[in-house]
């Protein structure tokens, strides 16, 4: 028994450093506006066929080959309704309408996420540009851009893409 219990924590180990995790390793932590707290989740991984099954063309263009609509022709652009913006691939809460402001650019934009650990940010330089983009923290999913021109207190534009987002209404 001692013998067996060294050897299954060996191969935890081997694993753990050839790079292969744990189904724990895949757990975040994320706010859920729900709950009014923070939850544990599991990282959303599919394959391109399973996304092209469960999104529009254009949602899988903008989330998954980190696409752009076009100016002004969001759905959520001039959107002013209470609730969340979740993600449209996974549904993770994103942002809050009280968060939001008009930006004048043709996508929706807020001043920051409903929570640090719902989005992640990776430095874009496609375009001949600098640039910070915003991706859903659970699924992956390309959600648009974050720049240093927003409204205060931030200071921040989160300029997302309408086809990224789906909101919920709330009172």
């Amino acid at each position: 028994m001692k013998y067996g219990t060294l050897i299954l924590g060996f191969l935890f180990f081997l694993a753990t450093a050839v790079g292969i995790e744990a189904d724990a390793a895949s757990r975040i932590k994320v706010y859920s506006a729900e709950k009014g707290s923070y939850i544990m989740s599991d990282e959303v991984v599919k394959t391109n066929a399973e996304w092209k099954k469960i999104l529009t063309s254009e949602q899988y263009h903008v989330l998954r080959e980190k696409g752009t609509e076009r100016a002004f022709t969001g759905k959520y652009a001039t959107t002013h309704d209470h609730g969340i913006y979740r993600c449209a691939g996974c549904g993770l809460d994103l942002f809050k309408s009280e968060d939001k402001f008009e930006s004048g650019t043709g996508w929706p934009s807020f001043t920051q996420p409903i929570a640090k650990e719902n989005v992640k940010t990776e430095t874009d330089r496609s375009f001949f540009s600098t640039r910070t983009e915003v991706l859903c923290r659970r699924c992956g999913g390309h959600l648009g851009h974050v720049f240093n021109d927003g409204p205060k207190p931030t200071g921040l534009r989160y300029c997302m893409n309408s086809a990224a987002l789906q909101f919920v209404a709330t009172k």
